[in-house]
This record gives structure tokens, sequence and C-alpha cells, in this order.
């Protein structure tokens, strides 16, 4: 029988049961759950307190004639984009990455040019000693801005250092580390992230200092501990990186300050994190002859137009299951792409392998990318390639139809910049000054217009 007192917490979602078991009966993770006690939160009054307490709440109304407080600028450009143009004072951040993406090297930098710039920037780490972070700052070149450093994990000292000390930019690497001496739990423990994250929110709140915090995620790609730590924050920040690739992609999954799926790109190299002002032309890679198979998309991340290849390869099956593989895209959205292919235009895929790859390890998730992967798939199924100056967008419906999507004048502004002339696109794009456009309706329009080599 559970002792009074007592709670048994899932230690992989959070969950709160009355008794012990061995599997969660939320997230179905077997031998997760450790026994904590009740506690009351911080901040909680005693029953006496809420007794004698008779004021209620003090409403105040929209208007405010008090001006908004500058945002701070980190110096570092991409992270500044994806925050929505700079740190705002009192928020809080929480900036999740597989290990060794190099989260704590971006933050680093954004420390260093954040102090090198007048703002007075403490760097916590729980992780490391503070002469190997000396060591990181001196291999990118940063020895010399005034970042204050300190190893700690004691949440209580923390805490009351930065209640007495005015910074203006906190990082702490990572909440993971940290433990509250309030909490029996041990460092890293479902209770200890929760009670630690909160009471450096409601600091950074109470203090108006800037707050960025590092965590760690799990297998899946989720942020680990609870999910309660992402409502506490004003913006979840996801550093992605796949293996084998120098690029590095900072993604806000929210952002109360700014504009969610926003992207900032850097390329890892030896002197650390380089940023690049222009992905397209960096994701596109070598110029010269298109191959069939392949096709450029004019996508959207973000506010940001990004242009990016597809490249397709329809091989006869050796086997007699064919093979589906897909690196970049959604495995589902290829499979119904596929299926208008053969239903709407008559191409076999039945007895062929199909491989799709979106080059540069970008992954793409918006459905304005169904045309561009139709036109790869076409191409290399024909052997038939599309113009080198074509980039192609548009979303194919179940009847293969060819719909509108969002901003299709800034894709072909993109376009345009980095020298393309053509654009095969929906039939309700506007007639562009800056390309010339071949407007098609439906999905067998544009399958003849690459099989017949038919282009404005």
């Amino acid at each position: 029988m559970a002792r009074d007192g007592a709670l048994y917490v899932c230690q992989a979602c959070g969950a709160v049961h009355a008794k012990w078991a061995g599997q969660c009966s939320a997230c179905s993770e077997w031998n997760t759950l450790v026994e904590e006690t009740r506690s009351a939160p911080p901040g909680a009054l005693k029953p006496a307190a809420r007794a004698s307490g008779r004021r209620g709440l003090e409403f105040q109304s929209l208007q405010s004639e008090s001006p908004e407080p500058p945002r701070i600028q980190t110096g570092v450009g991409e992270f500044d984009r994806v925050c929505g143009g700079g740190v705002v004072p009192g928020s809080a951040l929480l900036l999740a990455g597989d290990p060794g993406v190099g989260k704590s090297t971006l933050l680093l930098d954004v420390a260093a040019r954040a102090a090198t710039g007048g703002a007075r920037v403490a760097y916590i780490s729980g992780e490391e000693a503070v002469e190997q972070i000396r060591g990181r700052a001196r291999r990118l070149g940063l020895a010399q801005a005034p970042v204050e450093l300190a190893a700690e994990t004691s949440l209580r000292r923390i805490v009351e250092t930065l209640k007495r000390e005015p910074f203006d930019l906190v990082i702490v690497d990572s909440v993971q580390t940290l433990w509250s001496d309030s909490h029996e739990a041990g460092p890293g423990s479902v209770a200890q992230v929760r009670a630690c994250a909160g009471e450096l929110v409601r600091l950074a709140k109470t203090q108006g200092v800037a707050l960025i915090l590092v965590g760690h995620v799990t297998k899946d790609g989720q942020v680990a501990g609870p999910r309660v730590v992402e409502h506490m924050v004003d913006a979840v920040l996801a550093f992605e990186g796949e293996r084998g690739y120098p690029f590095r992609v900072l993604r806000a999954g929210k952002n109360r300050f700014g504009a969610t799926e926003e992207i900032g790109v850097f390329e890892m190299g030896d002197a650390g994190l380089r940023e690049v002002p222009n992905p397209s032309a960096l994701f596109l890679g070598e110029g010269g002859e298109r191959a069939a198979g392949a096709a450029v998309f004019a996508g959207i991340e973000g506010s940001r137009p990004v242009l990016v290849e597809f490249q397709a390869l329809v091989a006869p099956s050796a086997y007699g299951t064919p093979r589906r593989a897909v690196v970049g895209w959604d495995s589902g959205r290829l499979a119904m792409v596929l299926a208008v292919l053969e239903a709407r235009c008559g191409l076999g895929f039945g007895d062929r392998d199909v491989y799709l790859n979106v080059a540069g390890g970008l992954r793409i998730g918006e459905p304005a990318a169904d045309l561009a992967a139709a036109a790869a798939l076409a191409s290399s199924a024909l052997d038939m390639p599309l113009p080198q100056g074509c980039v192609v967008f548009g979303e194919i419906s179940l009847s293969g139809e060819v719909r509108a999507v969002g901003r299709m004048e800034a894709r072909m502004r993109e376009a345009a910049k980095l020298g393309f002339d053509t654009a095969l696109a929906p039939s309700a794009a506007a007639e562009s000054g800056v390309l010339k456009t071949a407007r098609v309706s439906r999905l067998a329009d544009a399958i003849s217009c690459i099989a017949e080599g038919r282009w404005p």
C-alpha cells in the first residue's frame, strides 16, 4: 500500500499515479514510475494565510502608457531572426537538440556576441567546468568577450545570485542537471525539472532578465522531461542537424514573441558555427545540368523563402515487393502522390522501386511540396529532365487537382534572385514579372509539360 503523502510519477511523460505499477497507463512505458513525496508548489499559501487574506485580484485595463522594453540583440543574426528580432527581456526560452548537435557552441557564441554588444551576460553550466568553457571559447575566438561564467547545479545558489546581480541575459546549460533541495528526487527527474524550470521562469519574469534554458531530447526527438516545461516558457527552439551533414537548422516550434516554424540556418565547421544568410544557395549545391529525377522546390520556412532540391529515382524492382524509401519528407505523403500519379496520370509504379530524397538534410513538411515531389518522380520515370532554371510548387488533391498555396509571389521572387527563369505553379498563380510561369490546374497537365517538354 502506498505511504501517505507519496505519489508515483512517470519519468517518461510526467503522469501522476496514486500507486506504483510496472507500466505507465498514460504512455505505456515500463519501469518508469518513481516515488515522490507530496509538496506544496512554490509560493503556495499556508491555510492560516489563506484564511486571513481578504483582498481579491486587482484587475487592470489593456491600455498601457509604459513603452515596451527594447529587445536584446545578441549579434547572431539567425538566432535573432528565429526569436522574432531579438530576445525579449523577461522572457524564457527553451533550446533543445540532440547530443553533439552544437547547442553549447551556439549559446556560447550568442553569449559572447551579446556581451560584446554591451549586455551583461551570465553563462551557468551544470555539465562542464569553467575551464572547459574557456577552452571552447578560445577555439571559437571568443576568449576576449566579457561573459561571466559559473559552474553550478544548486538551484538555490543560482536563484540567490541572480536576485542579487542584475544580468540582462542568463543562459543555463542544462535544466536537467539542476537540483532543488525542496524535493527529494534526484537531478533530471520529472519533479526536479518541473520545479527548477518553474522557479527560473518566475525569476525571469520578476527580475526582467532574459533566460535561455538548454533541454535534452528523447530518442524520438521530443524535449525530455514533463510537457509542462514547454508550456512554462515563452519559446521552444529546436536545434536540428542530420548526421553526416554540416548544416544545422534552428527552428521555433513555439514563440510568443515571433513567428512559429521560423528557421535559422548554420554550417558547422572547424571554427564553430557559421551563419548562412542565404540557405537556398546552400541547399541547392553546385550548378550544372539538371539530371532526370531532380526538381527544385520553392518552399516557405517560417517567413523565409527557401529553395531545395527534390531528388527521385524510379528503378525496376529486383524483388517481388517494390521498395519505397524517403528521406526528408513524409512517407505517407509520398504514398498519396504515387497513388494519384498512377490513378490520374497513368504512370505505373507497382513493379518499380521508388526513392525520394530532399537534398541537404532539410526536412520539408508543407503540402506545397506535393507538385515538386510528383515532378521529380515523373521526371525519373519518364527519363525527362526538367529545365535547368525551373522551380516547382503546388499542392495536389486526391482528384489530381493542383491547388494554390500561400505566398506564391514570394516563392518566385526568391527563385528569380538565384537565377531561375521558369516556374511550374498552380493555375491560381498570378502572372509574374520575374519568372515565366507554366500554370497548371491538374497534375496530368504538369506531367504532359514534363513528358513533351512544353515550357513557356
